[in-house]
């Protein structure tokens, strides 16, 4: 049976839409292979790493009928592409192996029987869908991400919270010394949910995600996220936990705020951050009227100094924080205007996006 038949650009295509979850070593060897389930002429193509699944539907020709093989995914990806782009590639089965033929190449691989291919099993009690464009979604992954946990024993911090509620989507993720919100309207009326997706997803998702109008569809269980997109159905597992109270973190009253171009402060942290030491990555902001001050140095004894013309006339502040922080946030954003609030020399400090509250990012300071 001719399972499928098309040009190299359009199955390397589908097969590179869902394959990025595959683990090339794993306990269970069937998960390093992608399910291809034949029915009539549609073909679905999934994959799985037990917490994570992706399925696609297609049609890329081959005959008509109904069947099922797994094939280890990374191999048929690589041989795919050392083939031209507008190669006729066709994938045959003989017994118990599938053959890749494209011109005058053919490669005969291992399968395994499509049974043995573990699926996620559904939840049954997600709550109601809701749609945001991809665009949107994608926006927010990108100015909250950076500020998740990496491998914290805390591990309801290694994911990013998503809430909707009402009209807003909220997006969260901290690390313990940061802090990013992120927010969006919703189209529809939604009664409160909160999920904390894991890490894997959010990669899976910044990856998969266009710049398009085009809508994705949401649905949260209690220990499961489904979404719709591209004729694509991604469903993850959920990171168990109760995720820090937010709006407690995020200061509500300082009294001292600057706007200045995100641009000429990212230049100078970047220029101060040379002279950090590799373990204590520390920068001063000295705020004065009418100029801010960043400054650092080093166990050698090496000083970098930058300052910057600022429209402020309250009082002076010294603050130290991680110069990794403030340089995260700054290469995320996209504006041309920052704001930085801040309150003494202990208190944390706010950056938003002036005349806009859908973006906060708290950041701890450190002593130096």
């Amino acid at each position: 049976m001719i399972v499928l038949k098309a040009t190299q650009d359009k199955i390397l295509s589908v097969l590179q839409s869902v394959a990025g979850i595959v683990e090339r070593r794993h306990t269970m060897p069937v998960l390093a292979n992608v399910l291809l389930r034949k029915s009539g002429t549609s073909l679905q193509v999934t994959t799985s790493d037990l917490e994570v699944q992706i399925r696609t539907t297609t049609d890329l020709g081959g005959d008509s009928g109904d069947f099922g093989t797994t094939v280890d995914a990374r191999k048929l990806i690589d041989i795919l592409r050392t083939m031209p782009a507008d190669q006729i590639v066709s994938l045959e089965t003989a017994q118990n192996k599938i053959m890749v033929k494209g011109g005058k190449s053919k490669f005969t691989l291992q399968t395994m029987p499509a049974d043995d291919f573990p699926l996620v099993q559904e939840a049954t009690n997600l709550g109601p869908a809701f749609s945001v464009p991809q665009k949107t979604l994608k926006t927010l992954l990108g100015q909250v991400s950076f500020a998740m946990a990496l491998h914290d024993i805390r591990y309801y911090l290694n994911g990013i919270l998503f809430v909707a509620e009402g009209q807003q989507l909220c997006l969260v993720a901290t690390d313990g010394h940061r802090l990013a919100f992120a927010s969006a309207t919703l189209d529809v009326e939604v009664p409160r949910q909160a999920v904390i997706l894991p890490r894997k997803t959010v990669a899976e998702l910044q990856r998969l995600l266009h710049d398009s109008e085009g809508s994705i569809e949401m649905q949260f269980a209690s220990n499961q996220a489904k979404f719709i997109f591209d004729g694509m159905e991604f469903v993850t597992k959920l990171v168990e936990g109760k995720f820090p109270d937010y709006n407690r973190v995020i200061p509500k009253n300082h009294k001292n705020s600057i706007i200045l171009g995100r641009a000429a402060l990212l230049a100078a942290l970047k220029r101060t951050a040379i002279l950090t030491s590799e373990k204590f990555k520390g920068v001063r902001l000295n705020v004065d009227p009418g100029c801010l001050r960043v400054a650092s140095n080093n166990a050698e004894q090496e000083e970098a100094v930058d300052e910057l013309d600022i429209d402020y006339a309250g009082e002076s502040i010294e603050v130290g924080f991680n110069v990794s922080y403030l340089i995260d946030v700054l290469v995320n954003m996209t504006q041309d205007m920052v704001k930085l609030e801040l309150s003494n020399a202990s208190g944390s400090a706010l950056f938003t996006i002036p005349d806009d509250a859908t973006f906060k990012y708290v950041v701890m300071p450190m002593r130096i």
